[in-house]
């Protein structure tokens, strides 16, 4: 099959030229032209939810869950706030709960938000929205892709419209905010977004229609991006592989991550520390071991997390002195190892 050809639009540029839409001047000329084609559109957005956070543009504060280290996610649909770890939902404050301004704003943008903009910018067009929030019930894939397929124009979609769909007469697919994914707190992170940007791209002609992939970005010089636009897989890979190798990831090193939670903090970080001592003690000397330390998202329904990374190349004590560890310590506090994490 002939790939189809990638463009990069810079969203700095977009803006400094004044251009406050959610799509660039391409993307938006190109969707005109599949419309008059009668050809459809994938519209790739990298999470759900209307809009990412809601943020008081007076003081700065950003409305978070009172059981978790993370901000709430503004859903339309309700007017409300809902944390995706735990589940807590509240509604949405028409002033700051921190200094009672009324400049109280969401931020970000989700897939709810596109669907909106794209409905007012194409009120012609069919639009169909495919994400967590679209799918709860049963079949709700099919019937949502079978709608596609015979009636919709554009589909709104998050990673699950990445991968496998094969639709004939999609011409456009356009990845709205590709450096999402880079900043994930994951050391893989940059290979997912590699891997979803060449996926999405797989989505455009797939047949005898020649395709084209829009990829929006504040990041077009990072290495995933730029190789993503030649579907260039060996120096993506070998990018990826030096900077693994400096920085002692896999497949260089083994890694092994044992999280530890508790409701005490304090008691948290002191029980990890015995352990890190412990491992030190009892394991090969070239044997790296970090921690503890608390994630970026720390507390998840009231219970604090911290992490204790172990890095090698071969042991043959650490089975047993993970099972040593184990047993010593999960009476008093929650214990799980994780070989070959994805650092979260």
């Amino acid at each position: 099959t002939i790939l189809p050809e990638v463009f990069i639009e810079d969203m700095r540029y977009e803006f400094q030229r004044g251009n406050r839409s959610i799509f660039s001047k391409r993307l938006e000329e190109l969707i005109i032209d599949r419309l008059a084609r009668k050809e459809q559109i994938l519209l790739l957005l990298n999470r759900r939810g209307h809009s990412t956070f809601v943020m008081c543009r007076s003081c700065g504060e950003v409305i978070m869950c009172k059981n978790c280290d993370i901000s709430l996610t503004y859903h339309e649909k309700n007017d409300s706030l809902k944390c995706h770890y735990c589940g807590h939902e509240e509604s949405n404050p028409t002033v700051c709960p921190y200094c009672n301004s009324p400049h109280i704003r969401v931020m970000g943008i989700g897939t709810e938000k596109v669907e909106a903009y794209v409905k007012d910018t194409f009120p012609q067009a069919h639009v169909v929205r495919m994400d967590t929030d679209t799918t709860t019930h049963k079949n709700a894939h099919e019937e949502l892709l079978y709608e596609f397929e015979h009636k919709g124009d554009i589909l709104i979609g998050t990673q699950m419209i990445a991968k496998g769909l094969d639709f004939p007469n999609v011409t456009l697919v356009g990845v709205l905010a590709a450096d999402m994914s880079l900043n994930l707190p994951d050391y893989k992170a940059i290979e997912k977004t590699f891997q979803l940007l060449t996926q999405v791209s797989g989505r455009a002609g797939r047949h005898d229609k020649e395709g084209e992939v829009v990829i929006q970005t504040y990041n077009p010089d990072h290495y995933a991006i730029a190789y993503a636009e030649h579907h260039d897989y060996m120096s993506f890979y070998e990018t990826e592989m030096k900077i693994r190798e400096a920085s002692g990831y896999t497949p260089f090193n083994k890694l092994v991550q044992i999280i530890v939670s508790d409701k005490d903090v304090r008691k948290l970080l002191k029980e990890g520390t015995k352990i890190v001592l412990k491992l030190r003690k009892n394991l090969e000397s070239e044997m790296v071991i970090l921690g503890p330390v608390l994630p970026k998202i720390a507390r998840i329904n009231n219970y604090y997390r911290a992490q204790i990374i172990i890095k090698y190349k071969q042991s043959t004590k650490l089975e047993q002195v993970l099972q040593d560890i184990y047993a010593e310590f999960s009476e008093n506090i929650t214990i799980a190892i994780d070989k070959n994490p994805t650092l979260l």
